[in-house]
């Protein structure tokens, strides 16, 4: 293992912790808000724009046969900021240059050539759900709690919902999850399909490497192209991720948000007004 701030392919990342093992595993690791490994990674602005742009630096490191996506201390991910969230909310320029990190977030992984592997436990949500879910392979421990939160935020599901979970599980479940913001244990996840494995906690990262090496030691060319091949199913269904995308963002710009943002902040219930202009 080796942790290499100077190497120039990744010199400017510092929200994600980056380690080289041996045959050609790139360990991608999303700290702690502040550093704290206790704290749950939050898509603040440096880490949702490092989550866009990480999958074409893998596609172009020639050192890099498959990368592993874990979080570290309590869970995988959080949820969104809420200082960048109330920021998308008040000001336009922010909300464009979001917009275009999470379409990024999305394709630049769907277009990687190198397989993923995403190691999940805790909490799963926000934008790190997107890469749990989109990975080649996921594995979910069974303390997993994945959450779609979009709705109770009071925007709709855009970040990669529509393009992966009816894929994954079908329209009903997906629905009732992603409506319902209805937590998906890690148990559940691979009962339905949405993830590939579910392995106890103490299992987990070492699961996870052992799958990235059986990836690393096969055939390249005919894993990268198989995998190109298969997401072919989500890029028919990019119009439908683009016009979901499009949706959450234009919410971003709505009255629900506000509610959405005081309520999580005073720990309630929201209160949204009543009717919708569409």
């Amino acid at each position: 293992m080796k942790d290499f701030p100077n190497d120039l392919h990744y010199a400017r990342y510092e929200a994600l912790k980056l380690r080289r093992h041996e045959h050609g595993i790139l360990e991608v690791i999303m700290s702690g808000e502040g550093g704290n490994k206790s704290a749950l990674a939050t898509a603040d602005e440096r880490m949702h724009r490092e989550l866009a742009d990480i999958w074409r630096d893998i596609d172009t490191d020639p050192h890099t046969r498959v990368a592993i996506i874990r979080g570290e201390g309590k869970g995988f991910s959080g949820g969104g900021n809420l200082a960048l969230v109330e920021q998308m909310a008040n000001d336009f320029q922010v909300r464009a240059r979001v917009w275009r990190e999470a379409r990024d977030l999305v394709y630049n992984l769907v277009n990687c050539s190198k397989p993923v592997v995403s190691a999940m436990h805790g909490p799963a949500v926000g934008a790190g759900l997107v890469a749990g879910l989109l990975a080649d392979i996921s594995i979910a421990a069974k303390s997993a709690l994945i959450i779609d939160g979009h709705t109770r935020l009071g925007v709709a599901a855009g970040d990669h919902a529509a393009i992966v979970w009816p894929l994954l599980c079908g329209m009903a479940k997906a629905k009732y999850h992603l409506l319902l913001c209805e937590p998906v244990s890690g148990d559940e996840a691979e009962r339905i399909g949405l993830v590939s494995l579910t392995v106890d906690d103490i299992d987990l990262v070492p699961k996870s490497f052992e799958l990235a090496q059986r990836l690393a030691n096969g055939s390249q060319s005919a894993i990268r192209w198989t995998k190109y091949a298969l997401n072919n199913w989500l890029r028919s269904a990019g119009p439908t991720f683009d016009t979901s995308l499009a949706l959450e963002f234009l919410g971003f710009g709505g009255q629900d948000v506000h509610e959405g943002i005081h309520s999580l902040r005073e720990r309630r219930a929201p209160r949204f007004p009543d009717g919708a202009p569409f």
